[in-house]
């Protein structure tokens, strides 16, 4: 059985990546309650926007943790950190990914769910309710996406490259519009798929990279281990691996460093 050592010894993943893909699922099913039903919203602190749904959704998920791993820590867009006993253990939840699209009944919204161990993902987990779909990995057990293998493409030409984005505006927000015209100009070409979406389409083949000049960490804690076990790369612009930089690329292995080169500019 594949697993992981830290400080407290051999850690078996498995237990971990059947819970939080079957926690995943049942809190899909919380938000397909509120989907399509004309759901009023708040704006929080940095006015984005927030609804019941998503409130409920992460008052249930952290509910489940507690009960079923009450000394690990958690981690939430909507509810913040709770702390944990002195353990590794941390879990990073976005009840929904992609409110804006949720909120207009645009079905590539997802709900996240990742566990940290010593501060590295291992286990990510990322469904889409209004698809039925779900992608989950952990490292040494392989990505899936509904049961099959999830594979990068094998794409190695920028020409033949698809890439994604959630939106045009947080380039420019930081200053980074040079890197989206430059995308542009060296791909086969960009589409908006937005926020967990586009690294979905990625993990599977059917994109080559994904771009997110600013993210919060519950935005992709998922995304280390399945790009690790699909055969790509998740990290940040400079080539930093990891979920904690504040940015993201996704990318096949085939094209990561004519990708990180591209950053640069």
């Amino acid at each position: 059985m594949p697993t992981v050592s830290n400080g407290y010894g051999e850690v078996n993943l498995q237990p971990y990546l059947n819970f939080a893909k079957q926690l995943a699922y049942r809190a899909g099913r919380i938000t397909l309650s509120y989907y399509n039903k004309g759901i009023h919203y708040d704006r929080k602190k940095d006015e984005s926007p927030v609804t019941a749904a998503d409130r409920a959704t992460e008052q249930f998920i952290r509910g489940e943790i507690e009960k079923a791993y009450p000394s690990h820590a958690i981690v939430g867009e909507e509810y913040g950190e709770k702390a944990g006993a002195k353990n590794p253990f941390r879990w990073i939840v976005d009840p929904i990914d992609g409110t804006k699209s949720f909120m207009k009944g645009v079905p590539f919204y997802s709900v996240l769910i990742a566990l940290e161990i010593e501060g590295v993902s291992r286990v990510g987990v990322v469904c889409f309710p209004a698809l039925d779909e779900i992608l989950y990995a952990a490292d040494g057990l392989g990505a899936w996406w509904n049961g099959k293998r999830a594979r990068v493409s094998e794409v190695k030409n920028l020409k033949e490259a698809v890439f994604t984005y959630t939106s045009w505006s947080g380039f420019r927000t930081k200053k980074r519009l040079d890197v989206f015209d430059n995308m542009h100009k060296e791909c086969f070409y960009g589409r908006g798929w937005s926020d967990a979406y586009g690294y979905h389409m990625v993990a599977t083949g059917r994109a080559e990279i994904m771009l997110d000049p600013s993210i919060k960490i519950w935005d992709v804690a998922p995304m280390p281990p399945i790009f690790r076990e699909a055969g790509g790369w998740f990290g940040s612009w400079s080539g930093k691996e990891g979920h904690t930089h504040g940015e993201g690329i996704a990318v096949n292995g085939a094209l990561k460093s004519k990708v990180l080169k591209l950053m640069r500019v």
